[in-house]
């Protein structure tokens, strides 16, 4: 099967009624862990690909990794996504390189110039069959190069911004952050505007900053020789809640950074000798593909890579032209 667009997974995650993971890679390990998982649950796989993720692999690193993971994995539903894209020139950049969804954040702009950028970028993308994900409200916390303070979204407004920019999916913030410290104590959630939002906008929802930051991750890096603060992440019990509601992509990010780090602290601590590099990333991708397959039985994307079907460029233009965009 070749790469699909985001709409496709989306638009059956919603018949269903579950929620995809979206796992931010920038190697081969990820690439392989996050596959592997999906393969073995038999779930649809989206591989997130970050403007940083793009400068640490020149690019054409990460463009032929991922065709390797469609090669190895032909009956396997994937979608490859541009995570946080600033511009229309870095969204014109990652549809060059065969992505199939591109993300918009203007979330830091004005409401006027997020619709302006957010339709520049639609009207280019739909053309070739790529689905776009947009931002409206802003998340807390840092990671690379993405940072905020919460603004939580306005339903309303997130209606208006769907009408006016024809975007396929949107992220929204209700209390997540970006990064490994979420929060101090408990994570306080602002659930019940998940269905309000979607009430006004019709289309599937998105949550940013979602990893879990289980705390015996935390523990492991810790316990071989990390200095990690205690912190908390995004309930699991929450994050099914809000797919009750309509979010239907989840990013995780976090997570894998957590586990891999871990296992290859543990290897040095325990394994001083040790240089040969499959030595401690052969561990670190099973720490990793271990954190994806809790993650799709947790949203309830596994078995659901049986669902798919193939579809032609025509389909997707249709599909656009349909709604109008």
């Amino acid at each position: 099967m070749p790469l699909i667009p985001m709409y496709q997974c989306l638009h059956e995650a919603e018949k269903g009624n579950y929620g995809v993971g979206a796992f931010n890679v920038n190697n081969m390990e990820q690439v392989q862990a996050v596959l592997r998982a999906g393969r073995e649950l038999s779930s649809p796989v989206i591989l997130q690909v970050s403007r940083g993720a793009l400068k640490y692999t020149n690019r054409i690193y990460i463009k032929h990794l991922v065709r390797a993971a469609v090669e190895e994995n032909p009956d396997l539903p994937v979608v490859v996504h541009l995570d946080h894209g600033d511009t229309l020139e870095t969204a014109k950049i990652a549809i060059d390189l065969g992505f199939t969804s591109v993300m918009i954040d203007g979330s830091h702009f004005p409401f006027a110039q997020n619709v302006e950028v957010t339709r520049s970028v639609v009207a280019y993308a739909h053309q070739y069959g790529v689905s776009v994900e947009a931002e409206l409200g802003t998340l807390g916390g840092i990671e690379e190069d993405v940072s905020g303070h919460v603004q939580l979204t306005d339903p309303a407004q997130a209606g208006e911004f769907v009408r006016q920019t024809g975007v396929d999916s949107l992220a929204v913030a209700i209390g997540t952050s970006h990064g490994a410290y979420k929060f101090k104590g408990a994570a306080k959630l602002a659930i019940d505007l998940v269905p309000k939002i979607y009430e006004q906008v019709r289309i599937p929802l998105v949550l940013h900053g979602s990893s879990s930051v289980p705390p015996e991750l935390v523990q492991r890096i810790n316990e071989y020789g990390g200095q990690m603060e205690q912190t908390a992440g995004v309930p699991i019990a929450s994050i099914q809640q809000a797919i009750a509601r309509g979010v239907r992509k989840i990013n995780v990010d976090t997570d894998l950074r957590l586990a891999a780090t871990g296992a290859i602290r543990q290897v040095f601590a325990e394994s001083p000798a040790v240089f040969d590099l499959r030595d401690y990333l052969g561990p670190a991708r099973d720490a990793m593909t271990a954190v994806v397959a809790s993650r799709m039985k947790d949203f309830g994307s596994a078995g659901h890579a049986r669902d798919y079907q193939p579809l032609t460029l025509d389909d997707m233009r249709s599909f656009y032209r349909v709604r109008g965009f």
